[in-house]
């Protein structure tokens, strides 16, 4: 049995999509010949909390803990509003931003590089270098963001010579955040210059979607595999159907993601068919950006928006599943058609048609198309998401609407996590 050590920031009780992909992996590695040993902070400032994910952890694996600090302590002295709006990935437009906002962007983006866990690299590397030479570890794995994990492994990578493999579920200096972090001119060179050593000096790297692929594959002669993250088979109390016709969207719905056509879309459709009005109910399931609540209410769609925070993992489950048509939004970026939410998997197994709104491109596309779980539409094509809306509520109406997936096994997590063994077990 092949021994890896994995350093990640996210770990239960941390909530939101970036626990989920490791939890999952180090559920099935051991039956595929590799023992995972977990390292993760003792004290993190999580902005999610989901306590219900640490009954998954596997009462046999070893998790090593070691203290963090973490700025955002101090910011919340400031405020605590603006400092969980900004560590959860919410920033507001620049012309919303007040003065503290903007202080804080400024802040986080041109003195904690590459993030604001910067300052667990130091200690961390030294607790596991005496690790590794007291225990038999065959590969370390760092996965962000954060991507200061990265940093752990490639000061490992140089201290002891691990084989080590830098998972990134998401972009580096190309995720569509990175340029609202009012970055100064030499800032913006250290954090290229610091994604260019960790592509250059991993011994594998994985990325979570075909595009993110390319994109480094241009930026390093290193092996670049892409395993996407997927879906579990999970026993779910299952809800009565929604008994109007509803559109949900589950998890953080931030400021970028802003669809203008499609509200216009369900405004004509309320205003233009009465049954359609007296049946629809919008749903938004998490954090929810300002812009988007002002867009609803602009539309005159207020009336119909049913508002929920943050939800445990196994409510979203359940959620997804007794809810008639699941919305899945991606920013409109040439940035983020690499992104692949998490969510879309749990979609694409809920049995409950899918629309995905976002940029041309997006990987997204190809995997909906793909399984036939449903339907991408571009920010500008109103007419095609309104047509789209409209054939699904009339299904609906007959009592007949769901979906009929395709080919969804070569996303479950166990297979998945074969890939990711057989990576380990070339390395």
């Amino acid at each position: 049995m092949k021994k890896v050590l994995i350093v990640t920031y996210y770990w239960p009780p941390a909530g939101g999509p970036g626990v989920q992909r490791w939890l999952k992996f180090i559920k099935y590695l051991p039956e595929n010949g590799i023992v995972p040993i977990v390292y993760v902070p003792k004290n993190p400032h999580y902005p999610l909390k989901d306590a219900s994910l640490e009954a998954e952890i596997p009462s046999e694996i070893e998790v090593l803990k070691n203290d963090i600090f973490e700025p955002y302590a101090f910011a919340g002295f400031l405020s605590k509003k603006d400092t969980a709006t900004i560590s959860s990935g919410i920033i507001p437009k620049e012309q919303k931003q007040g003065f503290l906002q903007r202080l804080m962007l400024f802040i986080r983006g041109n003195f904690f590089i590459p993030d604001a866990r910067k300052f667990w690299i130091k200690p961390s590397v030294r607790f596991l270098s005496e690790y590794l030479k007291e225990n038999d570890v065959d590969a370390v794995i760092t996965t962000g963001p954060p991507h200061s994990m990265h940093l752990i492994g490639l000061h490992l990578k140089r201290k002891t010579g691990v084989k080590w493999i830098a998972d990134f579920r998401d972009p580096w200096t190309q995720i569509g955040y990175h340029s609202k972090l009012k970055l100064l001119a030499r800032s913006k060179k250290k954090h290229e210059k610091l994604e260019k050593e960790v592509l250059q000096s991993a011994d594998t790297i994985l990325t979570t979607s075909f595009t993110t692929r390319e994109e480094f594959v241009g930026k390093t002669g290193r092996p670049v595999e892409v395993i996407t993250n997927g879906y579990d088979v999970e026993q779910v109390e299952k809800l009565p159907m929604d008994e109007k016709f509803s559109l949900a969207h589950i998890g953080s719905l931030l400021s970028g993601r802003n669809p203008e056509n499609l509200w216009k879309a369900l405004a004509e459709l309320v205003a233009e068919n009465e049954n359609f009005a007296a049946d629809f109910q919008l749903k938004l399931i998490g954090a929810v950006g300002e812009p988007v609540l002002e867009s609803i209410q602009k539309w005159d769609l207020k009336e119909f928006l049913q508002i929920k925070n943050y939800v445990s993992h196994s409510e979203a489950l359940q959620l997804q599943r007794s809810s008639q048509l699941l919305l899945l939004i991606e920013i409109d970026s040439e940035e983020t058609k690499g992104i692949i939410p998490g969510k879309l998997f749990e979609y694409m197994v809920s049995e409950r048609p899918v629309l995905a709104v976002g940029p041309a491109g997006a990987d997204i596309e190809k995997i909906l198309r793909e399984t036939n779980t449903g339907a991408f539409y571009l920010y500008s094509q109103k007419g095609e998401i309104k047509n789209f809306l409209l054939e699904k509520y009339e299904l609906f109406k007959k009592g007949e609407l769901k979906s009929s997936p395709v080919g969804l096994q070569k996303y479950s997590r166990k297979n998945l996590t074969r890939e990711l063994a057989k990576q380990i077990k070339e390395l």
